[in-house]
């Protein structure tokens, strides 16, 4: 009976995808066994290891229905681990016990090792179409709303105006990083293992090289160097990858959550009927997918710290490190994937209120400006004597509800030198966007760029 969120009738969907379910399931990753031992059966066969007819037995036998996962599972449960279970039930349906050869010079963790790596290259496919979706999504948001006034926001206070297209310009660029990293770490993640007991390769003299070359190439896979039973910085960098990834999602999910408040109303979650709302509230549209993306998110950093607790492994072959991969690296990948489906369906659906961005803008009674005055008024009256005046008449215009621009014309000081025009025009938020337009159009070639 299913008991955790991730494999709940109920949840399951909503915290992680059946694409990546599939990739981490006992079908699956015993069906990744079973492709390696026939590719090393067929390889061995092929350079006269094994015997030819063997290599062909035992490559026709491996395949998923020949494997019998109740009695996997007891295997599993009195040996301690899953592979010689595959292996026995392997021999036990090969002819004229042709099947002895299975596995020759092999180890469990070779196995065990190399498939979830396959299962890592599985997954980051997975991965890789959600980023792209996102990243989609979030160019056609910087380029609509490229020059679309907004406050920005620094300890959750308005500070200066942006654009709503440079803050989705910025997140583009953070999947852009997320996308170099992802290609970088291919080569050096995607490598097997095939080492033997101790990771020599003992068991089969001269030839091992040449077995595990060939192996390699059979998976698709790079060939290691040298073995890594228990060097796991690998598996560690998917993980810190992941961590890194699933952040960004969550900062999107938080500046959802916090841009939906009542008293901001500049974005919104897509509407469905019925979605988010409260059991007693009728008024409320709550945030939902924000919620889940920051819980998955948080879980998937949690996690990531345990494949560097892994990584702390003793000797050429561990005593529970590796094992604690096993929990860890399934779950990274499942909460990765819900965050990334529920972030999908944020940001291609996103609903932007752009004249509630500009209202907003309006509320502090035009003092979110107060720098762009501030510099307007330092050639005239240096820079120190600027900023103390205007942060009076800021305060004045806060506590009497007054404009800014009506206390400013009426300051001897600065009507002088600068007309109530001109006045007007500096305090407008949207003459006070930097260079965010250009900014954005920055981001948006490198998209171009990376997808012509």
């Amino acid at each position: 009976m299913p008991a955790t969120t991730l494999d709940s009738l109920i949840f399951r969907d909503i915290f992680t995808t059946e694409a990546m379910r599939r990739v981490f399931a006992d079908e699956q990753r015993t069906a990744f066994y079973l492709e390696i031992e026939a590719a090393l059966a067929r390889v061995q066969g092929r350079l006269g290891i094994i015997p030819a007819e063997a290599a062909r037995e035992i490559e026709s036998k491996c395949k998923i229905k020949n494997i019998d996962l109740n009695k996997l599972k007891a295997q599993t449960e009195r040996i301690g681990y899953p592979i010689l279970g595959v292996v026995q039930q392997i021999v036990a349906v090969c002819a004229n016990g042709l099947g002895e050869w299975c596995h020759w010079g092999a180890t469990t963790q070779d196995i065990t090792d190399t498939a979830t790596v396959m299962q890592i290259r599985a997954g980051l496919v997975l991965v890789e179409a959600e980023m792209e979706r996102i990243a989609a999504a979030l160019a056609d948001l910087a380029h609509r709303y490229r020059l679309t006034p907004m406050a920005g926001r620094s300890n959750l206070q308005q500070a200066v105006p942006i654009t709503f297209g440079f803050k989705a310009a910025s997140l583009l660029a953070a999947f852009q990083r997320h996308r170099q990293r992802l290609k970088e770490l291919r080569p050096r993640v995607l490598v097997g293992e095939f080492a033997g007991a101790a990771g020599t390769l003992s068991s089969l003299g001269a030839d091992g090289l040449n077995v595990q070359a060939a192996l390699m190439q059979e998976l698709g896979l790079g060939q290691p160097e040298i073995a890594w039973h228990t060097v796991r910085d690998r598996i560690a960098e998917v993980g810190a990858f992941l961590a890194l990834l699933t952040g960004t999602l969550g900062k999107i999910s938080m500046d959802v959550k916090l841009l939906m408040q009542t008293e901001v109303g500049e974005v919104f979650e897509p509407f469905h009927e019925g979605r988010g709302s409260s059991s007693t509230m009728p008024q409320k549209r709550n945030p939902i997918s924000s919620l889940y993306i920051h819980a998955n998110t948080a879980l998937v950093r949690q996690h990531a710290a345990a494949l560097f607790e892994a990584a702390v492994a003793d000797h050429e072959r561990s005593t529970g490190p590796w094992e604690i991969e096993w929990i860890a690296l399934p779950e990274i990948f499942l909460l990765s994937a819900g965050a990334l489906a529920q972030t999908r369906v944020v940001v291609e659906g996103l609903q932007v209120d752009e004249a509630q961005m500009r209202a907003n803008l309006d509320i502090t009674h035009g003092t979110i400006v107060s720098e762009a005055v501030m510099m307007g008024l330092g050639p005239y009256l240096g820079r120190q004597r600027a900023h103390d005046l205007v942060y009076d008449i800021c305060r004045a215009a806060t506590t009497s509800r007054t404009s800014l621009v009506e206390l400013l014309a009426r300051n001897p000081e600065i009507s002088k030198h600068l007309s109530r025009t001109e006045l007007e025009r500096m305090v407008d938020p949207a003459h006070y966007l930097g260079l965010a337009g250009e900014m954005v159009d920055r981001v948006l070639a490198i998209e171009q760029q990376a997808r012509s």
